[in-house]
């Protein structure tokens, strides 16, 4: 037969129809399927122990039941496993080397994968919120999480089926642009596009004028009074704002471009700026939102401590925020796109902000007609820290720019494949550099749980040692290597292979097939980081069978085998790295 993709999920599938038929089992009965230690099989199903508490019985009879039910009721399922009761009733799922044989047979080439991988979640539409700078600054370090991770997420939900629709949700409608404004006037400064260092120009604008309005508070009414023109829609200051956030955008594609990193819509709030009436007449005549000290709140009386801290929707000049546009922007995305779920990538900084928008938002959604609430997730992650500990910054104290930690990142790559590698062009060196730079920084952050924070180190991200990206592309590498040396191309020569046999060549197998388990742990958690775990495994597993069992050899079936498991093991690693976001190479 050809086996499912996702096989923890057929097994599932199979033990509840199976669980279902014996009068000894209830609907209320989940299975608990994990993957296994490897001294025991594949996968375990461990639900018949917490049944069996909550039902009063032995949970080594109502095992043996089950297991005697699946091999009279599977015959595909018995001639592909040894089924086994461990314990007081763990049931153990140990895959035959024939298996093996079916199952890498079934996914031959990267086509067939990504097929076969679209099924649990086909069609749901989802908006992925990410990266978000703010406009007349440049990107910091503190972007890179926020992008990286959005990023990842994108492409491991389409991976998957999803239907994903890209927004950045750029600050582009702020305070910021008075202050810019009052300064662009005093200074008597006309803003040229085409510079290259045009948003370093700005920002430094931004900066003398912050300091003039603390030192004077006429320049202070100024950038006030030159905000509210924009806002009314002078043209003067709305050809003004435009220009600045052109310069924006354009400093932030160029970083994009490096990280392959792509938008479906770049939405800011400005966009949602002649919507927020509509946000505070609902929120009002649903009674969700009050006057208070001239602003108008929301509290949440059912919530420990947002019963008592309020939402702030309207501030008392009258103004909106973040969480106007925010609410407004959800409604925008229920309409117009039809979301299913809306992801959120920021750091943990804003979970009150998040929380207490989710909870405002469903109150307020559900009294409109037609109108389903989508499941709102605020992803969020930690702090990168330097090695003393702390935020990591400039010497200076300054936020680290984000296309000079880049730069860094290409540069320290290319002293290293100049080290390793002299006799490349340098063409060659040039974009092994590009590529295990970026790709360095990127895994760096990916394979940290997103929730944590974590010590930024030039030299663990860089190294060819330890769970590192360069690690893995050189992986990539050697396979490559390993065709060329046999004359085949991955895919090619495998006419004649046998199963496994070798303990090394049924722990690649094992290892192989749990890629989807490792796929559907990092989507319903979206910590990508479960899939880092995964490749770096995978790439010590391939290390351990090519170090015990040569593959090109005289015996046809044996070469055809080994063949298969590199080609497998490659078209796993580079599915797997450009999920991630990262680019692969032939060379290093």
């Amino acid at each position: 037969m050809n086996w499912p993709f996702y096989i923890a999920k057929y097994l599932d599938n199979v033990i509840a129809k199976t669980a279902r038929s014996l009068d000894a089992f209830d609907d209320s009965f989940e299975s608990d399927l994990r993957p296994a230690d490897a001294r025991f099989g594949e996968f375990q199903a461990n639900g018949v122990l917490p049944y069996a508490k909550r039902k009063g019985a032995n949970p080594r009879e109502l095992a043996n039941q089950l297991v005697t039910a699946l091999r009279t009721c599977d015959s595909a399922l018995t001639e592909a496993t040894n089924l086994e009761i461990a314990g007081p009733g763990f049931i153990n799922f140990k895959f035959l080397p024939k298996f093996y044989l079916e199952w890498l047979s079934y996914l031959s080439n990267q086509g067939e994968l990504e097929d076969a991988a679209k099924s649990p979640i086909a069609n749901k539409v989802v908006a992925v919120d990410f990266s978000s700078p703010n406009t007349a600054k440049q990107m910091h370090v503190g972007h890179i999480r926020s992008t990286v991770i959005g990023e990842a997420l994108c492409r491991l939900l389409e991976f998957q089926g999803a239907q994903i629709i890209r927004d950045n949700h750029v600050g582009d409608w702020g305070t910021q642009f008075g202050i810019l404004i009052m300064a662009l006037r005093h200074f008597n400064i006309e803003l040229d596009s085409d510079a290259p260092d045009a948003l370093e120009q700005l920002e430094d604008l931004y900066r003398r004028g912050s300091a003039l309005t603390k030192d004077d508070d006429s320049k202070l009414e100024i950038a006030r009074i030159e905000l509210v023109k924009l806002q009314k829609g002078d043209s003067e200051n709305l050809a003004l704002w435009e220009q600045i956030n052109a310069i924006s955008y354009q400093a932030f594609q160029s970083i994009y471009d490096q990280l392959n990193v792509r938008f479906d819509h770049v939405l800011g709030e400005s966009f949602y700026r002649d919507k927020v009436d509509e946000v505070y007449n609902g929120l009002v005549h649903h009674e969700i939102a009050q006057e208070s000290e001239g602003a108008l709140v929301v509290f949440h009386p059912e919530h420990a401590r947002y019963k008592k801290q309020p939402f702030i929707v309207r501030k008392s000049d009258g103004a909106s925020n973040y969480a106007t546009t925010d609410l407004a922007t959800i409604l925008y995305r229920i309409r117009e796109w039809m979301t299913d779920e809306v992801i959120y990538v920021t750091d943990g900084r804003q979970q009150d902000h998040f929380q207490q928008l989710f909870l405002t938002a469903e109150k307020w959604i559900r009294h409109l007609q037609d109108h389903k609430i989508p499941n709102l997730r605020h992803v969020w992650f930690g702090t990168i820290l330097g090695e003393d500990g702390k935020a990591i910054k400039t010497r200076s104290g300054d936020p680290i720019k984000l296309k000079d930690l880049l730069a860094e990142a290409i540069e320290r790559s290319r002293k290293i494949v100049e080290e390793k590698n002299p006799d490349l062009t340098s063409q060659e060196r040039e974009e092994i550099a590009r590529l295990v730079g970026l790709g360095a920084i990127k895994y760096a952050d990916l394979s940290q749980n997103r929730t944590n924070d974590y010590v930024f180190s030039w030299d663990k991200m860089l190294s060819l040692d330890g769970n590192t990206a360069p690690y893995l592309l050189y992986a990539i590498v050697r396979i490559r290597s390993i065709f060329r040396k046999a004359g085949h191309k991955p895919g090619e020569g495998e006419e004649f292979a046998t199963a496994p046999e070798t303990s090394e060549e049924l722990s690649l197998a094992r290892q192989l097939l749990l890629f989807s388990s490792a796929l559907e742990q990092a989507t319903s958690d979206l910590r990508p980081h479960f899939l880092c775990t995964y490749l770096y495994e995978l790439a010590g597993s391939f290390s351990t069978f090519y170090n015990s069992n040569k593959v090109v050899v005289e015996d046809s079936a044996v070469k055809a085998r080994r063949l298969m498991l590199c080609a497998r093991t490659l078209t796993v690693m580079e599915a797997g790295l450009s999920l991630l976001g990262i680019e692969t190479l032939e060379k290093m």
